[in-house]
Parts: C-alpha cells; sequence; structure tokens
C-alpha cells in the first residue's frame, strides 16, 4: 500500500548538543554537523570526543518520537530503508547511523568494540537530544542496543528491540559451555583477511539469508546489497568487530535494563543461533517478549518485512 509522505521544512541550521550521559567512564559526547540534506530527509554526521565523524541519516517530523536503528556486522545504516521508509510513513521520525569503521563513518584505527559502539550512540542521541527514544537493533546492533540501553540517561529511551541479536554472549566459554567455539570466529578473522570480498559474497549468498537451505527463494537484490555495504566499510573495523560481537558478555547490560524489550528471532538462524541466543536473553530481562519465526533465517527482516515490520509496529505502539 503506498503512502503519500508530507514534505516539511527543515532547520536552516543544526542545534549542537552536549548532554552528560551515565556512560560513565566511556568516550564522551559530540557534536551535530549537518553536511548534507535533501528536500524532506537530513543526512549528517557528528564529531565525538575521540574525533570520529559518525554517519547518520535523520528522517521524519522533529517532534514525532524517534525510532533509532542500529545494523548489523559489517553493514551501514541502509541495512533498515525498508523499516526506515515503513516507520517514516506511520508518522515517526526515523534514525540511523553507520557504525564507526562502518559505511560512511571514519575509519578509524581503534575504538571498535561495544564501548565505543555505545558511547557513540550516547553521542548521537544528545546531539540530536532524543528523549522516549526507541531503539531497534539487529546482530551485532542488538548488542550495541543492549550496552547503550542500560546505561543511557534516565528518559532518553521508551523501548528496545533485539532481532537475531547477539546478547548474552556468542562464544563458548567455562561459563558458557554451549556457545560456538572461539575457533569459528577465527575462522571469520582468517577469510576476512584473506579475501574479504569472497568472504562477505559466501555470507550474504548462503547463511545470512538463509538462501543455502533447499527451496528457498533466492534474492540477487539482497546479496548484491549486503556486500555493497559490507565493502563500504573498513576492513580492520570488520575485524576488529568480530571480537566485539563474539566475545561481549551482555549479561549484566540485559539484567539492568528495566525498559520493555522486545525479541524478535528467526528459528533457523544460521549466524546467531537461537538457543544461544533469545532463549537465553528472554531469561535474563526484567520485561521482555520474545516472538520467533519459523524457518526464518538471521536476516529475516530484509526477506520477510511485511511479517516483521507488522511485529516492530504492534510493539511501538502498544
Amino acid at each position: 500500500m503506498t503512502k503519500t509522505l508530507t514534505r516539511r521544512s527543515l532547520l536552516a541550521t543544526a542545534t549542537s548538543a552536549i548532554a552528560a550521559t551515565s556512560l560513565i567512564g566511556l568516550p564522551g559526547l559530540a557534536k551535530a554537523q549537518p553536511t548534507l540534506s535533501e528536500g524532506d530527509f537530513i543526512m549528517s554526521k557528528i564529531k565525538t570526543q575521540d574525533g570520529t565523524h559518525i554517519f547518520y541519516k535523520d528522517w521524519g517530523p522533529r517532534d514525532a518520537q524517534p525510532i533509532v536503528f542500529h545494523h548489523g556486522w559489517p553493514l551501514s545504516a541502509d541495512d533498515w530503508d525498508n523499516q526506515m521508509l515503513f516507520f517514516l510513513a506511520q508518522g515517526y521520525r526515523v534514525i540511523a547511523h553507520d557504525r564507526r569503521g562502518h559505511g560512511r563513518s571514519d575509519q578509524v584505527s581503534e575504538g571498535h568494540d561495544m564501548d565505543h559502539y555505545a558511547a557513540d550512540v550516547a553521542a548521537l542521541v544528545a546531539a540530536l537530544d532524543l528523549r522516549n527514544a526507541i531503539h531497534i537493533g539487529h546482530s551485532t546492533g542488538g548488542g550495541e542496543v543492549a550496552h547503550y540501553v542500560a546505561r543511557a540517561e534516565a528518559g532518553r529511551v521508551a523501548k528496545a528491540v533485539l532481532i537475531g541479536a547477539v546478547p548474552p554472549v556468542m562464544v563458548r566459554s567455562a561459563a558458557n559451555p554451549d556457545g560456538i567455539p572461539v575457533e569459528v570466529f577465527d575462522g571469520f578473522r582468517a577469510a576476512l583477511a584473506t579475501n574479504r570480498a569472497q568472504f562477505y559474497l559466501d555470507v550474504a549468498s548462503g547463511p545470512f539469508y538463509g538462501f543455502n537451505r533447499e527451496g528457498a527463494e533466492v534474492s540477487e537484490g539482497l546479496i548484491r546489497n549486503w556486500w555493497r555495504q559490507g565493502m563500504q566499510g573498513g576492513a580492520k573495523a570488520h575485524y576488529d568487530g568480530i571480537k566485539a560481537f563474539s566475545e561481549t558478555d551482555f549479561t549484566e547490560d540485559l539484567k539492568a535494563i528495566t525498559q520493555p524489550v522486545l525479541l524478535l528471532h528467526g528459528e533457523d538462524d544460521q549466524v546467531v543461533p537461537i538457543s544461544n541466543s533469545a532463549h537465553k536473553a528472554i531469561k535474563l530481562l526484567q520485561n521482555g517478549t520474545l516472538i520467533t519465526y519459523p524457518g526464518l533465517s538471521h536476516g529475516l527482516f530484509a526477506t520477510h518485512p511485511e511479517v516483521v515490520n507488522a511485529d516492530l509496529l504492534a510493539f511501538v505502539k502498544g
């Protein structure tokens, strides 16, 4: 169904904001620096305290409830195009950023860990002065959401959604004996370092969207778009990011979150197996809801947006 979007005027200049947050000990906040505008849409960057420029998109009415989208590894804000347009048509303000080292953000050498990821989100939230926001994260972005929301300043976050997300922790250890062996992630690092372009093509055309399953309806467009986003980012950031998404333990983050949290997970997720993630995460949340999808893959919100968007909207409105 087609919806007509109302054209809205933009502010001639953006207001810089530096606000204190409870991200104690993490890198600091930033000023918004608008760089590009197109009609009702504004695409900008902020500069964090350590000098990293973080690219973001900010669409829709400034007085509407904001929804902030957090992408997975090794992608960019573009992975959320469908959901951003969907919620924009519903009257929300939609925002998505490229994680440091990814997409159009700076390809810095350091800071590719969850503490910096969460601090960068806090910087963006403060610069835009987002309040009562809903944060939606996929895969690594789900970990980023958990790490940020657990530390967010009061009044900043209304709800959170984790889709195919990595929490509580992926890697196998004495404390997580049924986790994924570190050798699997070592294999990711080796493949990335040897031939990143081929590795990304193999991931997108295989397990990420479940296109390696018999009878799967393969989308060449999704494969090419995944590869495009991945290759736009930096190899160093992606290499270091494997440790960030696989070894970070989000257990205490999940326990600390008081806001409502929706977990969405494909039951045939070959990248972040549901038994080692959502099934454990739901037990740690104070106010969590879990919806699972038989037969759906890790990239379920891209392959089945009509299904996922409906559940997202119900949660956002509820």
